[in-house]
């Protein structure tokens, strides 16, 4: 007799089918929820340039390469044009004021200045017969005053006696009036003597001033004219070093022709050209440093030439305290100028990222150094050495700071140590 057998609920092929259906449930759930779905590469770590973000000093400048110019130069220019006759002395020489550099021949300047000082002559000489006669008038006035007075006296006293002898009638009428007649007009001759003594020396004094004013202007004239034929030899202006002089006997120089400068030994400057940039951001006084010798030495900007050149602009620097031996006019030193004091920041060493993100994403390592993933930064002030991180790290994290430029902007990359 047949025995019935009961159909088995749980058999092993549903239980197969449930559990890969199951499994095939988490792995679309993994797929589209759980999955790290971030574009990634794959990268050689010994190839990478990490750096640690930090706790610091951050300190914001710039650097530029300073020259060194003497501190104070006297331009030397050919006063006068003409030939170079003779050369005293040589490029690199030193030299104290009035010491002669070399001396220019021009033979017509010579020639006029003979003519010009003949006539000025003739003029002083002009001038001075004419304040003489000013003063021989004056004597000559004198001389008549005297006379009259002499004959005032003398006819005065003719008249007295003869006014009494015609009060007695000793004398007829005609001799008492002529006598009368005399001594008036002795008298008149005496006012108008006066009147014109008075009136030849104010003319006199006008006279005597304009012709001091023009012997003066025309001795200044004469004294100008030597000075120009002293400036054929060219004189040191001040004491220093010669240099930039290159001059041969026989060759002709222009007015004006630069010929050389002295450069003073009362210390040296250093001229830098700066971006235009921060043209705004410089100022006088702002201090700036440099090392040499393994010693820092603090500068600060003297003077700002503002004409923009080739897309830079010029400024002077002298050094603050002392100044670094040995260093040379012409040599190159470069500064650090400084646009902030140091301060407490979180920095992060400079690096080829910045070019490709511009300092708005980073790549950030995990903790055991496997990967590393894109995250978000801020960025605020620089220098030559790091970044200031305004935003987006920790102190103690590690970062990229190689180059991206083959990595696309990838979400994560995996390290292949």
């Amino acid at each position: 007799m047949d025995k019935i057998i009961e159909k088995k609920k749980w058999t092993r092929g549903k239980i197969l089918a449930i559990a890969g259906g199951f499994c095939l449930l988490v792995f679309f759930v993994w797929l589209l929820f759980l999955r790290d779905n971030r574009s990634r590469l794959y990268v050689e770590y010994n190839q990478l340039t990490i750096a640690t973000v930090e706790k610091g000093k951050f300190q914001e400048f710039i650097p530029v390469d300073g020259i060194v110019f003497p501190r104070n130069t006297v331009y030397i220019d050919a006063v006068q044009g003409g030939i170079v006759e003779e050369v005293f002395v040589e490029d690199g020489a030193m030299l104290k004021r009035g010491d002669p550099i070399l001396r220019l021949a021009n033979a017509n300047m010579e020639l006029s200045y003979m003519d010009q000082e003949t006539r000025m002559y003739d003029a002083i000489n002009n001038l001075a017969n004419t304040s003489i006669s000013i003063e021989q008038l004056k004597y000559v006035r004198q001389k008549e005053v005297t006379q009259l007075n002499y004959d005032i006296d003398r006819l005065k006293k003719d008249f007295d006696r003869k006014e009494q002898f015609f009060k007695d009638k000793l004398i007829s009428a005609k001799e008492y009036e002529d006598a009368k007649r005399d001594f008036e007009y002795s008298i008149r001759q005496l006012e108008i003597t006066l009147n014109l003594r008075k009136l030849d020396s104010i003319s006199g004094v006008s006279q005597s001033r304009q012709i001091s004013s023009s012997m003066e202007r025309m001795y200044n004239n004469l004294a100008l004219l030597r000075k120009n034929l002293d400036n054929m030899t060219i004189k040191s202006p001040v004491d220093g070093k010669l240099s930039s002089f290159m001059v041969e006997i026989g060759q002709t120089k222009s007015v004006g022709e630069h010929l050389g400068q002295i450069d003073m030994m009362d210390g040296v400057k250093l001229r830098a050209n700066i971006d235009e940039r921060y043209i705004s951001r410089v100022f006088a006084g702002q201090e700036a440093e440099c090392e040499l010798g393994g010693k820092s030495y603090l500068l600060e900007i003297s003077k700002i030439y503002t004409n923009v050149t080739s897309g830079s602009f010029q400024v002077d620097l002298l050094f603050k305290d002392e100044e670094p031996e040995g260093i040379k006019r012409g040599q190159t030193i470069q500064i650090k100028v400084r646009f902030s004091s140091a301060t407490d920041a979180l920095i992060v060493r400079r690096g080829g990222f910045f070019q490709e993100t511009g300092g708005n994403w980073i790549y950030v390592l995990n903790s055991d150094e496997t990967f590393a993933v894109k995250r978000p930064i801020r960025i605020g002030r620089q220098n030559t050495m790091h970044y200031e991180l305004l935003e987006g790290l920790d102190a103690g994290e590690k970062v990229i700071v190689s180059s991206y430029d083959n990595y696309n902007a990838r979400e994560k990359l995996i390290f292949r140590k």
